[in-house]
């Protein structure tokens, strides 16, 4: 069997990166080796920041209604090529069909919210609030925006982040998991498929170097990510270090408190299925019942 090269999407183009470090992508039900991800370095970063730097001149001056009509197809996108996205995430991440359909459906959601952002991104006007002061607030798109998402759900977090970002007119660099990069790459595709110009959306494979150089990059105006809360300290702390907008996800120690007038069967339900549902790999995942 022919094990896939995983591309990059730089400037509209699906590349291969100039690396000499691979790392495998697992199917877990098989152990087998169904992919291989390029892990760049740092030299990587600057061509896809300038890429999306150039590309944001031009996407933020775009009405904002056409913006989200890119989200519009995408979304039609998304659903014609719904079970094969489930299937994707499966197969490179483990969960069962049921609870990787219910992934990209949650996925799919924020891509429907995403096309209602003309109304939410409206400003506000308060007239004489002071003797011959007028307030009017606007809102703008920041710039260059990077997501850096986990591997407990290849599909829904990543779509947590940058159909927001890009009908806010931001651009955005996408450094998907090296474990389940396949899923992000397939979204991307049916992105682009969707008129989204070129610059506009972008994928970078790596690992810590990748991550570090994109915080540090002067262009990049905000970072989110999500994953183990010692990662997401080390975001946090560079981030800041480096006068970026930041949000910085964790793991959590999640309690589930049991009442005196509980139902007893339906508690013991919740817990196991809180506790063991996506194998315990998703955020709310329950770790104590008290």
């Amino acid at each position: 069997m022919t094990v896939q090269r995983v591309k990059a999407l730089c400037d509209g183009r699906w590349t291969d990166l100039d690396t000499r470090q691979w790392s495998p992508v697992h199917n877990p039900s098989t152990a087998e080796v169904i992919a291989e991800v390029p892990m760049a370095d740092a030299a990587a970063v600057g061509p896809v920041v300038a890429a999306a730097a150039t590309a944001f001149e031009t996407w933020s001056q775009r009405p904002i209604v056409e913006r989200a009509r890119v989200m519009f197809t995408y979304r039609q996108k998304i659903e014609e090529h719904f079970d094969e996205l489930a299937e994707l995430v499966t197969r490179e991440h483990g969960k069962t069909f049921a609870e990787a359909r219910a992934s990209v459906q949650r996925g799919q959601e924020m891509v429907e919210f995403a096309c209602g952002v003309p109304s939410l991104a409206m400003g506000r006007s308060l007239p004489d609030i002071a003797g011959e002061v007028d307030c009017e607030t606007a809102r703008e798109p920041l710039g260059v925006c990077v997501g850096i998402t986990p591997f407990n759900f290849p599909a829904m977090v990543p779509l947590w982040m940058y159909p927001l970002a890009i009908t806010c007119g931001n651009t955005f660099i996408l450094k998907p998991s090296e474990k389940v990069p396949m899923t992000a790459v397939r979204l991307g595709e049916l992105l682009m498929e969707s008129g989204l110009p070129d610059g506009v959306f972008n994928i970078l494979h790596g690992g810590q170097s990748v991550v570090e150089a994109l915080i540090r990059h002067s262009a990049v105006r905000a970072v989110s990510f999500v994953g183990s809360t010692p990662v997401a300290r080390s975001v946090h702390a560079l981030a800041v270090e480096n006068g970026k907008r930041v949000q910085a996800a964790g793991g959590a120690k999640n309690h589930i408190v049991i009442m005196p007038d509980a139902d007893i069967e339906q508690a013991a339900a919740a817990v196991g299925a809180a506790a063991f549902g996506c194998a315990g790999e998703r955020c709310m995942a329950a770790s104590v019942a008290v």
